[in-house]
């Protein structure tokens, strides 16, 4: 006899952020997967600060599928609006979460102090969210009120899953953040089988990366460009994943003579963080970057790599003359050090901005990536006469072909594809792919939209 679930697309529809998504029994029982942040675009913190399209005391259960805070964002908000369940990642996830909310709590602080209100939660509201927190190991499969979870492999940032959850013998899968396999660190993202239902996101569902060798190129081209203007290179920086996949990269370039060796700053105390903590699990790197880890060997260290933890050494930056190279807070330039810088450089036609990460619409770096000659900074206008580049293919998500060819391991078992987290001209258009490329049922919900799931 069929049994339905209910699933309901509380975020994470109709925009790449804020991913939360809840799975019901009829006899009421409640799991969710991520509870994250909306980001980009004016009055986001009025947007995060409303109270939850559900009670929070009704869930029973939360599964994380990684620390991005589009994914994580809210839970400590979650937590003090009622929930008092048990948090389920990996262990690495929550390795990692510590570190992203005790740097969130600052930029919240800071947000609300300048528009006259409370922070959407506290420090104790952290605490106790992490007081909830158990973890699970990949492939380790745990049976929860009929239901029978496991983490895979997503391949994405370091601790990164896809959820798997049986019921009734049959599987939907959450994909969170599908990785960008292969990737320079991560193992490959798992192929999946026997999934009857999809929840996939499409924040490349319309466009595709350049290659490899061809980021490498680009980057020493640009690379080349600035040491010869004597400019300066600033690097938004994505802490998790994007900023030591480029370390590495300039590990690479720099000690094999491929690039002169000029100053590079990690301008960002929570990469710094993350770069300690993707040193101590080494064992989720894939086996090629396992057989360069040897002794005193540290690849995410390189010549003239300055880290700087204090306000006092981000200031002394600027009195280093170029060439140089600045890597900060944050990846959209909606908060953190980067924003300081850009105030100082995006003036001058000798620097060159790079973005290697998705600018979310309406936040500052995706004003600057399309174009604007004159952004709004601290309340001041600021001239962008700076050089401005992208390199699509430093992002940690799938492409659109790498989503398709994701589907298709399974398409033949699957009943229907919801594609969420992305652009709605993204997630039309890999939607679109998915029925006439492979023949699935694919749709896009909206938020708040609740769909039945047969099984």
């Amino acid at each position: 006899m069929e049994e339905n679930l209910k699933l309901t697309f509380y975020g994470g529809a109709g925009f790449v952020t804020g991913a939360n998504f809840i799975l019901e029994k009829k006899d009421g029982f409640k799991l969710m997967v991520d509870c994250g942040l909306i980001q980009g675009g004016d009055r986001i913190e009025d947007k995060n600060a409303k109270p939850f399209l559900y009670d929070p005391s009704t869930v029973g259960l939360l599964f994380v599928t990684h620390a991005h805070m589009d994914h994580i964002g809210r839970i400590p908000k979650l937590v003090k609006d009622g929930f008092e369940g048990v948090i389920y990642s990996t262990p690495e996830t929550r390795e990692i979460v510590e570190l992203m909310f005790n740097d969130a709590l600052s930029v919240m602080r800071y947000e609300a102090q300048k528009r006259g209100r409370d922070p959407i939660y506290e420090r104790e509201d952290v605490q106790k969210a992490l007081s909830l927190w158990k973890t699970i190991p990949y492939y380790e499969p745990k049976e929860f009120n009929e239901f029978k979870v496991k983490f895979l492999d997503a391949g994405h940032i370091l601790g990164s899953a896809m959820i798997e959850i049986e019921y009734k013998g049959e599987k939907i899968l959450f994909s969170g953040d599908l990785g960008n396999s292969p990737t320079p660190l991560l193992r490959d993202t798992d192929e999946v089988k026997n999934i009857k239902y999809m929840v996939i996101e499409s924040v490349y569902g319309d466009r595709n990366h350049e290659s490899t060798e061809g980021r490498t190129l680009k980057l020493k081209k640009i690379l080349g460009n600035v040491i010869q203007k004597k400019g300066t290179l600033l690097i938004p920086a994505f802490s998790l994943e994007r900023t030591q996949v480029l370390l590495y990269e300039l590990h690479k370039l720099i000690e094999h003579g491929d690039v002169p060796s000029v100053p590079v700053f990690l301008d960002s105390p929570l990469a710094i963080k993350v770069t300690d903590v993707y040193k101590n699990n080494s064992e989720n790197f894939n086996k090629d970057i396992i057989k360069e880890l040897k002794p005193g060997h540290n690849i995410f260290d390189f010549r003239n790599l300055n880290l700087t933890l204090t306000r006092e050494e981000s200031k002394e930056i600027d009195a280093v003359s170029g060439p140089k190279i600045i890597i900060a807070g944050s990846g959209m330039s909606h908060g953190g050090r980067i924003i300081f810088h850009e105030k100082t450089y995006l003036p001058d036609p000798s620097t060159t901005m790079l973005f290697i990460g998705f600018q979310v619409p309406g936040s500052l770096g995706r004003q600057i990536q399309d174009g604007a000659k004159e952004v709004r900074i601290f309340d001041k206008k600021v001239r962008v006469n700076a050089e401005i580049e992208t390199i699509l293919s430093y992002s940690a998500h799938k492409d659109s072909e790498g989503l398709l060819g994701f589907v298709e391991n399974t398409s033949k078992d699957l009943k229907k594809v919801y594609v969420a987290m992305g652009e709605p001209k993204a997630s039309m258009f890999l939607a679109q792919r998915i029925r006439d490329y492979l023949g699935v049922d694919a749709v896009v919900p909206e938020v708040g939209q609740s769909v039945d799931l047969e099984f």
